[in-house]
Parts: structure tokens; C-alpha cells; sequence
């Protein structure tokens, strides 16, 4: 695609700007800052990516995927702001879903252990670890605040923490792991996905992207599983006092 073809696609960012402020949504300044943020970041991303292919470091692959992890954690957990600690919880998570998937895929040879297979791949595992985070803590910190009654409740009749808040850590799981498991439901027949679309634009052969996108898409159910559970799991036990008692940024 040469830069004038790329210029032409601008058109679709116009009309969405157009029809903001035909409507007066006022989304025009959002839509264009969203833009201009994409353009700079994805070019600047993409001379870094050639120069740590070129180089063929290891140390420029971890660099590169700590700068995934670290700007993951910062935006998912805003989030949070509520539970103690959150910041090394959600980073702890991340960490570990880039450990067991990655160890995974390079322990077994599934992918060259390149920086060509990596970054890409740990930059849409940790990407989707980042949204399950924000769809977890939203529903969680949602769920605590509907239900604190109740949890007292069980909290004064003797109950622990983890017997006064399963029902709810349990609901905030399963919603956040939903989206993923629809999504794979109708892969294929409702859309084409990215990894594979890209793929066969590239001109690779369809059964091998299909079979790089299976790959992804399996690696994706392992993500969703281990981001609820351990940002879950990690909260939960500080959201309560010495006393046993659900901390006053959740009560009345």
C-alpha cells in the first residue's frame, strides 16, 4: 500500500467526524486526538519492531513485552482505583498469562522462539489480558457495591471473606470470560479475524493462517481463564480489614 492509497483511507475518519458534528455529539475532538494518537504510535512501534527484528536480541524482546505489560497495567488499572494494591496484582497477572503462554508455545516448538512470532503474539495476549482485566474489575467493584448488605451480612454471621464474596468474585469472572467464548462461537462464519485476514492479504497460504488463528484463539481461552481468576483472586482478600470487616470505600 503506497502513502497516498493510506491518505485516501483518512476518508473513513472523516465521516464519522462529519456525522458527530452533523449530530452534535461532540465527539469530533475525541475522534481526531484518537487519530493522530494511532498514526504516531503505530509508526513509532513499527521502526522500533524493525530494529528489534534486525538486531535479534533477546534483551529487545523482553524490553518490548515489559513495555506491553507496563502500559497494560497503567490503563487497566484505572479501574481498580478501589482495591489496595491493584497496580502489582493486575501486572502479576499479565505476567504470568505472558509466562504459561508463552512457555507453552515455545516449550513445545509451536513457534519459533523469534522476535517475529513473539512481540505480535504477546502483544495480543497481553492486549486481551488488558480488556478481561477492565471487564472483571468493572463488574467486581459493581457487584461489591450491590450486594454489601449482604456480605456484611454473611460477614456477622460468622463467615469468612471468601464465603462472603464467592457469589459475586464468581459472577465478575464468568461475565468478563463471556465475550471471549461467544466471540469463538461464530469465528469464521461471522467475521474473519485479524491475525488471519492479515495473513491472506499478505498472500499466505488460507489453511496456514487459519491454523496461526486457531493458535490465537486457543492461547485467548488460556488468557481469559487466568486474567479473572488471578486479578480475582488477588483482590478480593484486600478488600476487607483485620477485623474481617468489607473496607468503608465499599460500604455506605
Amino acid at each position: 500500500m503506497t502513502f497516498i492509497a493510506l491518505s485516501l483511507t483518512l476518508i473513513f475518519v472523516l465521516i464519522p467526524i462529519v456525522l458527530s458534528k452533523t449530530l452534535k455529539l461532540g465527539l469530533e475532538k475525541d475522534t481526531t486526538i484518537a487519530t493522530l494518537r494511532s498514526i504516531i504510535q503505530l509508526l513509532a512501534v513499527g521502526y522500533v519492531l524493525k530494529f528489534v527484528f534486525d538486531a535479534e536480541s533477546f534483551i529487545y524482546i523482553l524490553l518490548m513485552i515489559s513495555l506491553m505489560i507496563l502500559t497494560a497495567t497503567l490503563n487497566a488499572r484505572k479501574k481498580g482505583k478501589a482495591i489496595k494494591g491493584i497496580t502489582w496484582k493486575i501486572a502479576v497477572t499479565f505476567m504470568i498469562v505472558e509466562a504459561v503462554t508463552q512457555g507453552i508455545l515455545l516449550g513445545f516448538e509451536i513457534v519459533p522462539a523469534t522476535a517475529q512470532f513473539i512481540i505480535p503474539i504477546s502483544g495480543m495476549l497481553i492486549g486481551n489480558s488488558m480488556v478481561l482485566s477492565i471487564l472483571f474489575l468493572n463488574r467486581f467493584t459493581a457487584e461489591i457495591e450491590a450486594s454489601r448488605d449482604q456480605i456484611e451480612l454473611i460477614l456477622s454471621l460468622g463467615g469468612t471473606p471468601k464465603q462472603a464474596i464467592h457469589r459475586q468474585l464468581k459472577s465478575a469472572i464468568r461475565a468478563s470470560m463471556i465475550p471471549t467464548i461467544e466471540s469463538q462461537k461464530t469465528i469464521g462464519l461471522v467475521q474473519l479475524p485479524g491475525m488471519m485476514s492479515g495473513q491472506i492479504i499478505g498472500g499466505a497460504d488460507p489453511i496456514q493462517a487459519v491454523q496461526f488463528q486457531l493458535l490465537i484463539i486457543f492461547a485467548l481461552l488460556t488468557t481469559a481463564a487466568l486474567s479473572s481468576i488471578l486479578v480475582g483472586f488477588l483482590s478480593y482478600p484486600t478488600l476487607f480489614n483485620e477485623r474481617i470487616q468489607l473496607l468503608k470505600k465499599f460500604t455506605s
